[in-house]
């Protein structure tokens, strides 16, 4: 901790099919431009952990949406943390912001392109079996906490914190406010659990927001055994 008593460093996991992580991801670079956090990216499978009984895990097909995304992220972490941070934000830029489709292997090496990376990284990554080591190890071990989405973060004291779930990253001010709202739960380990209910409103300023993502994904989201359907642009989760 530093000596104000906000970390100086994160574990923040993510996976690029996720609209939450990624505004979150916004939010936290922000926090780290302007305080020098350390980041460290690692990851985790919504397709793992929504998996349904009988279906492949993602480590068992030769291509599979975000997990094949975290295998080239791994592969550039090895080399850079900055080259996987730059990935992650390329990647989700694209999906979440721009509607361009990089669960797609054609799409997947333009973007490595755009980031001053070989696209054949992909090649590379995707042939090198221990890249779903390195993303199954990430998972694994937050899963073991108690982790079933993303954003989630592990602190420097061995806490773990889901969120914050956003879909407009605070910038400036605003952002370091949150920062320290949001590790002010640390000191509070009796703390579990803080959620704002979402009511119609909420939820038509959600879909509305996702609407990019939403018309870019080629994959149905899955929560606790259930469908969430949305009907874009202003859709109500069901």
């Amino acid at each position: 901790m530093s000596v104000d008593g906000h970390p100086l460093r994160v574990d923040y996991h993510f996976d690029v099919m996720c609209p939450f992580a990624f505004h979150a991801s916004r939010w936290i670079r922000e926090v780290r431009r302007q305080t020098g956090l350390e980041i460290s990216w690692r990851f985790f499978s919504l397709e793992e952990i929504n998996r349904r009984p009988g279906k492949k895990h993602p480590w068992e097909r030769e291509w599979s949406y975000g997990w094949s995304l975290l295998r080239i992220a791994a592969w550039l972490r090895r080399e850079d943390m900055a080259l996987c941070d730059a990935w992650y934000r390329r990647s989700g830029e694209a999906l979440h912001l721009e509607g361009r489709k990089p669960h797609r292997p054609e799409v997947a090496r333009q973007l490595l392109s755009e980031i001053d990376v070989d696209p054949g990284v992909l090649d590379a990554a995707i042939a090198d079996p221990t890249t779903h080591d390195e993303v199954r190890a990430d998972h694994d071990r937050i899963v073991a906490h108690g982790a079933f989405g993303v954003p989630t973060m592990r602190f420097p004291d061995g806490q773990f914190l889901f969120g914050p779930v956003l879909v407009h990253a605070p910038t400036g001010e605003r952002a370091l406010q949150l920062w320290e709202a949001f590790t002010a739960v640390l000191r509070f380990p009796e703390v579990y659990e803080i959620h704002r209910p979402r009511g119609p409103e909420q939820r038509h300023e959600i879909a509305d927001a996702l609407a990019v993502y939403l018309g870019a994904r080629d994959w149905v989201s899955i929560d606790r055994g259930e469908v969430i359907s949305f009907d874009a642009p202003a859709a109500v989760r069901k």
